[in-house]
């Protein structure tokens, strides 16, 4: 029951902060959940940053579908785009989970780590490209495409920190961006949730109510907790200084992404 307690309390953070900052929340939720996980009986050291990483993309298909919906009655998705850069993404989403599934838990991390640092930066600088092109053809919008899914896939995110800045970058309209970009991390998602379920299939050592490296009983918590405050963090973010939070924020980031590494490594 107190783990139960612990995984509302993360998803009720992880929505408040994504809707407020409008990060991905794979970015608390798998340094978080593989902390929980190594803290608990039956769960294999090695496997508990793949447990994390599978359950935190299986928990961003619920809320990045309800972003999805949200941006699209705005008419700000473009569709065109979404459906050119799919393939991709896919494609993309079950190389990441295939190599993540293969990877020891401490160079993953390691990773993770790595990214969460380089998105710290970005919300600390503000940092964003100036538009300077237009989109490319069909093919590199699909190779576009299979870059974010593998990246998105090792590292549990709905994808928003690397389409937007790229969408950006090729002439797309911020609120465009901004709306394709959530629609693009449905697919995601899908790709990244079924590559997890998938590489994690009988995989031996596994806790029970496991369904490949997805743990079914943080799932089935996070994901009504954090859609229930997500729209509060939403409505927040027009009235609160959100430029300062996001630097600490990041802060709190890197703690999470340094606590993880000393758990996984001590």
């Amino acid at each position: 029951m107190l783990w139960w307690l612990a995984y509302i309390a993360l998803g009720l953070f992880t929505g408040f902060s994504a809707g407020m900052l409008g990060i991905g929340g794979g970015l608390v939720m798998v340094p978080t959940l593989t902390m929980m996980f190594a803290a608990q009986a039956g769960f294999p050291p090695g496997e508990v940053l793949h447990l994390a990483l599978g359950t935190s993309m299986a928990a961003i298909l619920f809320t990045s579908l309800a972003s999805l919906l949200t941006h699209h009655r705005h008419g700000a998705v473009l569709w065109p785009v979404v459906v050119q850069i799919t393939p991709g993404i896919l494609l993309g989403t079950l190389l990441g989970t295939l190599f993540a599934a293969n990877v020891p838990a401490k160079p993953l991390a390691v990773f993770f780590t790595a990214f969460v640092c380089l998105v710290a930066v970005q919300m600390i600088l503000n940092l964003k490209p100036k538009a300077s092109r237009e989109l490319p053809g069909a093919a590199g919008v699909v190779a576009v495409g299979t870059g974010i899914g593998a990246v998105s896939a090792l590292v549990a995110i709905g994808g928003g920190s690397l389409t937007v800045p790229f969408l950006t970058w090729c002439n797309v309209r911020v609120q465009q961006a901004i709306g394709t970009s959530a629609a693009i991390g449905f697919p995601i998602a899908v790709g990244g949730s079924l590559g997890y379920v998938f590489n994690g299939w009988g995989h031996p050592g596994l806790p029970h109510w496991s369904l490949g490296y997805v743990f079914l009983p943080a799932f089935i918590w996070l994901v009504p907790s954090s859609m229930l405050t997500a729209p509060l963090g939403a409505r927040l973010a027009h009235r609160l200084p959100v430029a300062t939070l996001k630097r600490l924020f990041a802060g709190v980031l890197i703690v999470l992404a340094a606590k993880m590494l000393w758990a996984l490594f001590a």
